[in-house]
Order: structure tokens, then sequence, then C-alpha cells
């Protein structure tokens, strides 16, 4: 398990440390070289001159690509190697210099296209109207080049290193906690393992250890989250954002409107969730469950344990059962090391999948300990890679920025069609069983959870809007409270979970706030997606292939509408919440 490994080498001419330096330089020098061309002449292009310039930036970002993807990746997988860490040092410099210096591009193209909207439906830039459409968006928020260019330095140095500092002290701390009567110092990716164990008792104890263990340097977490929060106000007021959220808005190719029925849906429907949570208890016979139980299998549940190649074919057989073509591809994934799945010291918490556009491919990660969760954590990631083999061999790099809203899309999909698998193969209702109580324990997670995340965010900004100094008990009380408004009596709590949001990384990325509710979004919108499915069979299929090979090229809500669905209406949402219940009509029902 061990040498499950990723081959970085392939995204570089040279692995030699010197050789990827010398890229990053170069594509500084070009950065700059585009600078002297284009500064003070966007403003009066005409169609085809926009779009040789799309298409310049495009080959430069190409060239660069794999320098970039192999320092960021190498030092996700080990952060503790010096080499890895002077690598990611040196492309997070480049960036912020690149960044610099074509500061002027976008507001220089905001200024033409709101002088020339015409430009944007001009048949020469027909394959780059999106992009166009969503840069003019965003132009009334655009500072100027030097005023851009402070805040790119200012970041570097201020939510870079703020989220840098977050991830390596995860990565590299250890956990005392005893594990069949041994004691043990357990590295994060490997004790939050434990959390799924079937052993009630190691599960409170992984949980207490872990909060308990960031509850003390809640002092560094508060003031990290403090000042990236207070950072991102500032960034409001300066660009004039109406709200917090709008930034993320523009971000994610979505209207207010949208996320606004989203999120009442999620309000309206807790009971929901708190229904599962009561019957999951009456499962494994508890008056109540404890927070280290919502995840838990169920007590009598029959090991569902996967080596490394029972994982690999199971979830190619799930893609290759929907599709013929996504299982080939899945089964590259494998065949060309893209996936790191190794547990070691020094990598990244969670999973991730980078898309390599220059590849026609992606690479993943994860922390794979043999668990069903590890089994649905692969598939998950593979449905992100199956997204970028789609919209890679059918849009240009212009139109690969996907929304976070829609680039969840692939991956809880290709969740279900492991669910889909598995049931299918149960042995027995036990098994059923576990593999329902896995899909509807990831739906309360990404769909209810991370709904209270959200409202946790909006609740830390109105803090300090009211005044409010954001230190440890006060953050946590905003955490317990947006908890508590979606769990309500049905979980018992461990005293140290107030500190759960010191780990959560999305708090600490730079540059992207209110990254939570595109997880509800995707949720829900997949179980609805999910339901067109089962009522439509194969006829479902290149639907769904052409919603991912649309990459960034249409906004959600011309994606949804090609589906029938109204983004910005509570009925559209209300049909994942539907799905979810019959999910758990399911899971009734294997109990009579």
């Amino acid at each position: 398990m061990n040498d499950i490994k990723w081959d970085l080498s392939q995204l570089v001419k040279s692995t030699d440390q010197s050789e990827i330096v010398k890229e990053l330089d170069a594509l500084v020098e070009e950065a700059g070289k585009r600078a002297a061309e284009y500064r003070g002449n966007i403003k009066t292009l005409d169609a085809k001159g926009l779009k040789a310039l799309f298409e310049e930036r495009e080959n430069m970002q190409l060239r660069y690509e794999g320098a970039i993807m192999y320092s960021r990746l190498r030092y996700s997988a080990n952060t503790t190697d010096v080499v890895s860490r002077q690598l990611n040092d040196a492309v997070s410099k480049a960036g912020t210099k690149v960044g610099q210096a074509l500061a002027f591009v976008d507001i220089e193209l905001s200024y033409l296209l709101k002088q020339r909207p015409e430009l944007v439906k001009d048949p020469v830039l027909a394959e780059f109207r999106h992009a166009l459409e969503r840069t003019l968006r965003a132009a009334p928020y655009l500072l100027t080049e030097t005023e851009e260019q402070i805040i790119m330095s200012k970041d570097q140095n201020g939510a870079h290193a703020w989220s840098q500092l977050q991830r390596e002290w995860l990565s590299t701390r250890t956990f005392p906690i005893e594990v069949e009567g041994k004691r043990k110092k357990l590295p994060y990716g490997q004790i939050i393992g434990l959390y799924g164990s079937p052993d009630r008792k190691l599960r409170r104890d992984a949980n207490r250890v872990v909060y308990g263990r960031l509850g003390k340097d809640e002092i560094i977490w508060s003031s990290a989250l403090r000042a990236i929060c207070d950072d991102h106000l500032q960034n409001c007021d300066q660009r004039k954002y109406p709200t917090p959220e709008t930034s993320s808005l523009i971000y994610n190719d979505v209207e207010p409107e949208a996320i606004e029925a989203l999120m009442t849906t999620m309000k309206d429907n807790v009971g929901v969730y708190r229904k599962y949570l009561k019957l999951k208890a009456k499962m494994m016979d508890l008056d109540k469950l404890g927070n280290w139980d919502i995840m838990a299998p169920l007590p009598k549940a029959p090991k569902m344990t996967f080596t490394w190649d029972q994982a690999h074919a199971t979830v190619v057989k799930a893609y290759g059962g929907f599709d013929p073509l996504l299982g080939e591809w899945s089964e590259d994934m494998y065949q060309k090391q893209h996936i790191d799945a190794a547990v070691r010291p020094g990598k990244v918490s969670g999973a991730f999948c980078q898309d390599w556009y220059g590849g026609k491919s992606a690479f993943v990660l994860q922390s794979f300990n043999g668990r069903l969760d590890d089994v649905y954590t692969q598939a998950h990631e593979m449905g992100h890679s199956m997204h970028a083999y789609l919209a890679s061999r059918s849009q240009r790099v212009s139109n690969t920025a996907i929304s976070y809203c829609i680039a969840e899309c692939g991956s809880i999909f290709g969740e279900l069609l492991l669910t889909d698998h598995l049931i299918g193969n149960a042995k027995d209702l036990k098994e059923k069983q576990a593999v329902l109580i896995q899909v509807l324990d990831g739906f309360g997670q990404a769909a209810f959870q991370v709904s209270a995340r959200y409202w946790f965010e909006k609740s830390l900004y109105q803090a300090i809007r009211d005044g409010n100094y954001l230190d440890g008990e006060t953050i946590s009380a905003l955490w317990v409270k947006a908890r508590d408004d979606v769990y309500g009596d049905a979980v018992e709590w461990l005293p140290e979970m107030k500190w759960e949001w010191t780990m959560k990384m999305h708090y600490y990325i730079p540059e992207l706030r209110y990254y939570n509710y595109p997880y509800v979004f995707a949720q829900l919108f997949v179980f609805s997606m999910y339901r067109l499915y089962q009522e439509q069979g194969k006829a479902f299929v290149p639907k769904f292939k052409g919603l991912l090979a649309a990459g960034s090229s249409r906004s959600a809500a011309d994606l949804a509408s090609g589906l029938g669905f109204d983004i910005g209406k509570e009925a559209s949402w209300k049909k994942g919440i539907s799905q979810a219940e019959t999910f758990i009509e399911e899971l009734e029902a294997t109990l009579k």
C-alpha cells in the first residue's frame, strides 16, 4: 500500500529542482514580455485582436502548467520534504510576480467590454463568450493596476501564509492514542481514519484527542481566522462589493437568488436529516448519537474492508457500468500512476483532484486505509478526474475555469454510481444497510453539516461588522450555534468539538471566501440529477456527460436549465431532498 504513489515526472521534462526553478523563472520573464506587449493596448483591440490575446494567454498557461503542478503536487504529497517546500515557495512567489505583471489585463479587458459590450457576442469570439460574460460581471469591482498588485503582495504574506501554516501544522502533528491495547502516535491523516472505526470508544477517543489538541492552539487559529476575515471585509469595502458573498458568487458563476433558494431549502428541511440521525441511533441501539457516531458504521455491519486492488476494481466497474468510456478513462488513471494513496507523515490532509489540461487527464491525492469510505473518497475524486477528461477534450483552456458548484457534480454523482454498484452486489441486507448508511452519512455531511459551515461563516462577518472581537471562544460559540441549528437535539457533542472549526481548511484557503455552499449546491443538484437517471435510464448518460464536457462554457443556471431545473426556485432543490428521503425509506425497509 505504501507504494501507491503518483508519478509526477510525467508533468515535466526534468525533475531536477534547478530545472523546475528555471521554468518558473521563464514564466515570470514571459509574463513581463506579454505585459510590455499589451499594457495600454487591450482597450483598443478589435474581436480578432482579443481572440489573439486569449490564445496567447492559453498557450502561456499550457507551457508552464507542468512545472507549476509538479511543484504544488510534490509539496502536497510531503510538506516536510525540504525540496518540496522550496519548490512550493518558488511557485508561490512566481505566481505572485506573474499576477502582478498581468494585473492590468483584466482591468483593461473590463474597460474594453464596458465600452464595447457587443464584443461579447461577436462570432469571432464565440468560443470565449461565457468567459467574457464572467469578466464583464466582475468588471465593476476591479481596482487600479497598482492596487491589484499591492493586494497580491499582501496576500502572499497574509492569507497565503496563514493557509500554509494551517496545512503544515495538521500534516506534521502526531496524536497519542491507545489502539488495541497499544499506545501509538498517529499522524493526522491516519488518526482521522479511526473516526469510522467499529469500536465506539476508539472513535470517541480519536475525536477527543484530535480536537482537544486543536483547542490547545486556539490562539493560533483564532488569530488566523480573524486576520483572514478582517482582510476579506477590507477588500470588500475597497472593491465596493455589496456583500461579503459577492466575490464568491461571481467566481462560482451563480446568482444570489439561486443560493438563497438553496439555503432556504436546507433550513426548511433540517428535520429530514434529524429523522435520519434518529433512525441511525435506533439501528445502533443508542438513545442518541454521539458526534463520534455520526459517520460511524453500524455495530453489526459486515466488515467491508478493501485492498487497494479491490478498491481499484470496484471504482472502475462502477463507472464502467454507467458508461464504458468512463470506465476506460477510470482505468487509465490507475495505469498511468496518477493517484497517490499512500498514508505518510507530512502528507496534506483530505483528498483532492488536480486537472491536467495538457495531458487531458488529472492527478488524485488521498490517504487510503482500506475502509468503505476510502473507496467512496476514491470514487468521488475519480468523478473529478472524469470531469477533467471530458472538459479538456471538449473545451479550450479558457473554458475550464469550472465553478465549484459544478465542479463537484461529477464527483458526487460518482459516489452514487458506486452506491448502485455496491447495492447491486450486496450479499445480504446487512451489506445493503452499510452502503445506504454510507451514502446517507455522506449526504448529511455534505448537505447539512456544510450548510452549518456556511451559516457559521456568515455569522463571522456579521460579528466583525457588529464590532465583536473574534477570539477562540467567540468563534467557537458561533460554530456551535450554527451546528446546533442543523442537528438540534439529535446528537450529543463532546465539549472538545467546539474547536472543530480550526481544522476546516476551507476557511483558510486564500482568495476563496464562502467556499462551502458549492458543496451543498452540488449535493442537492446531483441528487436531483440522480433522480432523473433513475427515471430515464441510459437516455440520461449523454446529458450528464454533456454537462461535464461543457466545462465553464455555460453558467450553472444554464446547465441546470438544460436538464429542466430552475435553480432560482426552491422546488428544484426540493427534488434533491426527495431523493434523500427515498434513500431513508429504503433503509427503513431493510428493518422490516
